[in-house]
């Protein structure tokens, strides 16, 4: 992979700290591809080139600290405006309307529902390993880059978004029947997986999207 060499201006990162979250992996990956990472606590203007929201545990907590830090709109304005967002696990299921985890509002960023699998006994819930995607748009989507469909990914989840517009799918995953695993929205890009745990695969999506922000480009939806 081809990082930042020492001449490079740096895309600058905003990954949102909201008291939970693997925050310290994402951050590594993505200063290993190229980024200038800050680590926020609350809301820090516009002065990034990208902001990311990851995230691991329940989503009522998580929702609930980013309203009360004030992320929620802040948040929502920057996808409004389509500026590069990256949202993982989460950080995915944090934009949709409503989730069967807790019977809890999401942020409402996207309108649909997160859904617990609903599969076969004989595979294990909560879905936890590598697993493959389908992409569903285009080759010429910048942010697949040296991806292709089959490309193996580290999940770790319960609950699975459901989008009402389809369209919003960018890969889908089976695991006891077909799922959404990743959505794109214009300049928001959006994974169930663990891309900071999916190794040079993982990287390589971190390191489009890092690329992709600092062009500065804004992308047809």
């Amino acid at each position: 992979m081809k990082e930042a060499g020492p001449e490079s201006v740096k895309p600058r990162v905003a990954v949102i700290d909201y008291g939970m979250g693997n925050l310290r992996s994402v951050a590594n990956a993505f200063e290993k591809v190229g980024g200038d990472v800050s680590i926020v606590d609350r809301p820090a203007g516009d002065d990034w080139e990208a902001v990311v929201l990851p995230g691991v545990g329940a989503l009522g907590d998580c929702v609930s600290s980013l309203r009360q830090a004030g992320f929620d709109r802040w948040i929502a304005d920057w996808i409004a405006a389509d500026r590069p967002f990256m949202g993982i696990c989460l950080g995915l299921q944090a934009l949709f309307d409503h989730s069967e985890e807790g019977d809890v509002e999401g942020l409402g960023i996207f309108a649909g529902k997160v859904m617990r699998f609903q599969i076969d006994r004989s595979l294990k819930v909560p879905h936890m390993g590598w697993n493959s995607v389908s992409f569903q748009q285009g080759a010429d989507d910048p942010y697949r880059e040296k991806l292709q469909d089959g490309d193996q990914f580290y999940f770790d989840h319960t609950y699975h978004v459901v989008p009402d517009d389809s369209g919003l799918a960018w890969c889908s995953t089976d695991y006891g029947g077909s799922f959404v695993s990743a959505i794109r929205h214009g300049n928001c890009l959006a994974t169930q997986f663990h891309p900071e745990k999916s190794q040079a695969k993982g990287l390589q999506i971190y390191m489009n999207f890092l690329n992709h922000a600092a062009c500065g480009t804004r992308s047809a939806e």
